[in-house]
């Protein structure tokens, strides 16, 4: 799925980015927690993933806090509350023509969840909860808490370390075996908030008490926790459950408190039979893959400069230096057309230093070539490779000059780290793609 348009609403003088996506029947509003970035969950292939499974079965509506991601920024001084707050997601639902919609708020994300529905029941349909707390600062009727000396010591190692890891094996513990995901997410928590306001807002979270509203909800609700998650016990997950009519409880295995880590295909199950009474489960022929796209410059000048005889020698010789490279690197070839090659790798670094290799080894016999590198969802039909990554990657390709190797901002991305050094190329609309995508040219 493509980055769909990013809107904007107003709320009390502030413009709250939004986006809809996905044409289910019924609206579904996901409020993330602590903070947000719109535009580049698109580019964190797992949680694009978790965006896309939702928007399979519903209208999907997504938006940054105010202070967080593309909404406006406020004054660290002056943090919105979850009054303002929740002034900002009826200003975004009116703005997406919702009148009503099942909400699914995640972590912190839950209480403004909480507050928005028992305010206005008759626009909340029902009500999933994910990793979510109602109190974040210990006291004897809520033990599961943070003391306040442990919340202050987590925002001194979030100024120290937001540069760095800020903590996160706590919070996606099951990534810390993968030092490629975990910068990753890094990235991506940085570009939703800067530190002082991350800060700021993780302080605000701490006076958060939503306990007294759980017994004035009236949708139905779904509490989710995962058994060994480190932010949310499961014990005050079935505490919570406890307190609101009628709510149902699951209790999931793992321990990554993000959603969108971990078993995400067991959480969405859960959510989609909560939603839509049908369990139909995740594709099993869908998965995460780089792929990437070759082929020679100017192959039609020189086959007619050759002739047909000693063209085809010469693109047999090609041909045998892209085998080599893609077995060398660890690419599986898909499909050869003419004189281009397409293969999937299971490492983006992987597929990038194959291109590079094949455009320096094909020049030993008069050729250049382009290539284009993309990692994204695709789907494996009958032994064939589909879906929309599989399209951006062919049209990077085709931007690509003699001798270069263009990848998409998703592979840049991803590659941090390995010494794969890249120069913006710019801004492309790339042929039957929607919307514009940044290409970067890898550097020699």
């Amino acid at each position: 799925m493509t980055m769909p348009t990013t809107r904007y609403a107003r709320s009390g003088g502030v413009n709250i980015a939004y986006q809809v996506v996905g044409t289910g029947p019924f609206d579904l509003l996901w409020v993330p927690g602590w903070v947000s970035n719109l535009e580049m969950s698109w580019e964190v292939p797992e949680y694009a993933r978790f965006l896309t499974r939702l928007a399979s079965f519903s209208r999907l509506i997504l938006f940054d806090k105010r202070g967080t991601g593309l909404s406006d920024a406020v004054p660290i001084e002056n943090l919105p509350d979850l009054d303002q707050r929740m002034d900002d997601v009826r200003a975004v639902l009116e703005a997406a023509g919702s009148t009503t919609a099942a909400i699914l708020g995640a972590s912190e994300g839950g209480n403004l969840s909480i507050l928005f529905a028992a305010t206005y029941p008759e626009r909340v349909r029902a009500l999933v909860l994910a990793a979510t707390f109602v109190k974040r600062v210990w006291s004897p009727d809520y033990p599961w808490a943070p003391t306040p000396e442990e919340r202050e010591q987590e925002r001194v190692m979030l100024e120290r370390e937001w540069s760095g890891d800020m903590g996160l094996a706590d919070l996606a513990p099951g990534a810390v075996g993968d030092p490629a995901l975990m910068r990753r997410i890094a990235t991506f928590f940085r570009r939703r908030a800067s530190p002082g306001a991350a800060v700021a807002l993780n302080r605000m979270n701490t006076e958060i008490d939503t306990r007294s509203l759980l017994p004035a909800l009236t949708a139905p609700t779904l509490v989710l926790c995962r058994r060994d998650d480190h932010g949310v016990s499961a014990e005050e997950s079935r505490w919570i459950a406890d307190q609101i009519p009628h709510a149902r409880y699951v209790e999931l295995p793992g321990d990554d408190h993000l959603p969108w880590l971990g078993d995400v295909d067991g959480l969405l199950d859960e959510v989609e039979v909560f939603l839509t009474g049908v369990r139909r489960g995740p594709d099993p022929d869908r998965r995460l893959a780089t792929v990437l796209f070759t082929d020679i410059v100017g192959s039609t000048e020189k086959a007619a400069e050759l002739g047909d005889r000693a063209w085809h020698e010469l693109l047999e010789k090609h041909n045998a230096v892209v085998r080599r490279e893609l077995d060398r690197f660890g690419g599986l070839e898909v499909d050869t057309a003419g004189d281009g090659f397409f293969a999937t790798f299971d490492g983006p670094a992987r597929a990038v230093r194959c291109a590079c290799a094949v455009a320096e080894a094909v020049r030993a016999l008069g050729l250049a070539t382009r290539a284009g590198v993309h990692t994204g969802e695709v789907e494996l039909v009958d032994g064939t490779v589909r879906g929309i990554a599989v399209h951006i990657g062919a049209r990077i390709a085709a931007e690509a000059g003699p001798g270069e190797v263009l990848t998409s901002s998703t592979v840049k991305d991803l590659v941090a780290g390995s010494g794969l050094r890249f120069r913006e190329r710019g801004a492309a609309q790339l042929k039957g793609v929607p919307g514009t995508w940044q290409n970067y040219l890898v550097e020699p």
